[in-house]
């Protein structure tokens, strides 16, 4: 559920089960995707996952960085990151986001071959698009709190939105 012409693109680590059987990105209701994005700003409401389209609206997009669905994203194999991370540049490439933020440290250090990537903004790029890394809404991510992960998301709205 992306395009041309957004200002951040969301990217997942790959479909969960329940986002598998529902055809959503982030559907499992213990998933905190949706209320982080309204809590960091990013949305004018909670939007549930069946209103996903309504994001585009916003200059906003999702995608996934491995396209098979599994229980847990640490049922996928390096391979798999590897190439979803080949995928994604290829698709943010042609779509050319101004962020592409990618929801999961450790899918993004998996994808990108980059150890020492920390959440926030990460100096590679894809052409004029920048990176920032955010905290993976799971509920299986005791790290973060709601809270904190939508403090984290607000940053990027922030440098993403000018406000």
């Amino acid at each position: 559920m992306a395009g041309p012409g957004l200002r951040v693109l969301f990217c997942g680590i790959n479909p969960g089960l329940w986002s598998a059987a529902t055809g959503h990105h982030f559907a499992r209701p213990g998933n905190r995707f949706w209320p982080v994005l309204h809590a960091s700003g990013f949305t004018p409401r909670r939007f549930a996952p069946w209103e996903e389209r309504e994001l585009l609206g916003l200059g906003l997009g999702i995608t996934n960085v491995v396209p098979r669905a599994s229980a847990r994203a640490d049922e996928l194999a390096r391979e798999e990151y590897v190439a979803g991370g080949r995928a994604l540049a290829e698709r943010v490439g042609q779509w050319r986001p101004d962020w592409l933020a990618v929801v999961g440290v450790t899918a993004y250090r998996a994808a990108f071959d980059d150890r020492k990537a920390r959440i926030g903004p990460q100096e590679r790029t894809f052409g004029a698009t920048r990176v920032w890394v955010l905290p993976n809404p799971s509920g299986l991510n005791a790290h973060w709190t709601a809270a904190g992960m939508a403090e984290e998301y607000g940053r990027l709205r922030a440098e993403a939105c000018g406000t």
